[in-house]
């Protein structure tokens, strides 16, 4: 020990040099978009490959839940695809094997008005104890993962892809206060803007909906479809807490997730077909032409 203390002692200078240096560092990245896209993209997999194979230890005990949790969505799907077919009696549908991943297929005329696809993946990294929270996935840009790609559980939100590596991928989760999400209440389909106040990882805060507007405890939030990356509907939690501050005129409403963000295994990303359209159209207007 004696020792240990002489080693500090006579570099201290060089330790010290080292904790300011890793210090300044993480600010950079932690408060610069630039920075912090770059850092979290050359990252991918070398974080990639650990947190892979340190995950998949612990993840043999949550199998049970696991494959529950994909029953759910599949179940979900198979829903969708069915109502669908009521809907397009014009239209067959058949099965086929892609490249890449198995997805359900139609004719050309029943595919042009699939405007979301869905495909799996695995967590295998995930915070809910800092202000700014993402999880990594196991897949990346050779499996088809994109930016700006949904990120679902079960159909309920958890984040967006922001960063693809070749074989992993970061995704921003709805626990950052940074994102904000468009919300609304399902029962009136009055919106706002979602976000997180970095507190409970097992609430958000639902904004701007205005004080004439009925709400409820028990009312449940889902997304609008104002976003591009999520179809409109998905849940998002249900409303737990609300009060009119004073001399606002919109309400303060807690909404607690439908996800448990501390138990979260298989995600589904959800690619919506017309989002480079979308996006286009949409630069259109930000450049004022």
């Amino acid at each position: 020990m004696r020792n240990l203390f002489r080693l500090i002692l006579r570099y201290h200078h060089v330790f010290l040099f080292l904790i300011l240096e890793i210090f300044s560092l993480s600010l950079v990245v932690s408060y610069n978009n630039y920075q912090n896209a770059k850092f979290l993209t050359s990252s991918n997999g070398i974080s990639g490959y650990f947190f892979e194979n340190f995950a998949g230890v612990f993840q043999v005990f949550d199998l049970k839940k696991a494959n529950t949790e994909l029953a759910e969505e599949n179940a979900q799907l198979r829903t969708a695809l069915q109502h669908y077919q009521l809907r397009s009696s014009n239209n067959s549908i058949q099965s086929y094997q892609s490249q890449r991943n198995p997805l359900i297929s139609m004719t050309r005329d029943s595919l042009n008005k699939i405007v979301y696809f869905f495909t799996t993946a695995r967590v295998i990294n995930n915070s809910v104890n800092q202000r700014h929270n993402f999880l990594t996935l196991n897949k990346g840009r050779i499996q088809g993962v994109k930016p700006d790609m949904g990120v679902v559980s079960a159909g309920r939100v958890v984040g967006l892809v922001t960063n693809v590596g070749e074989n992993y991928s970061t995704v921003i989760s709805i626990l950052n206060e940074r994102w904000k999400l468009s919300a609304k209440i399902k029962r009136n389909d009055f919106f706002g803007s979602l976000s997180w106040n970095g507190k409970d990882y097992r609430k958000v805060q639902l904004n701007e909906i205005p004080y004439h507007v009925p709400v409820q405890n028990g009312d449940t939030v889902v997304t609008t479809g104002f976003s591009s990356s999520f179809p409109e509907g998905l849940e998002i939690g249900i409303v737990s807490e609300y009060s009119l501050g004073s001399g606002s005129n919109f309400y303060k409403i807690d909404v607690n997730l439908a996800v448990d963000f501390r138990s979260i295994v298989q995600v589904a990303l959800v690619e919506n077909r017309q989002l480079k359209e979308i996006n286009k159209l949409e630069s259109l207007n930000n450049d004022g032409k």
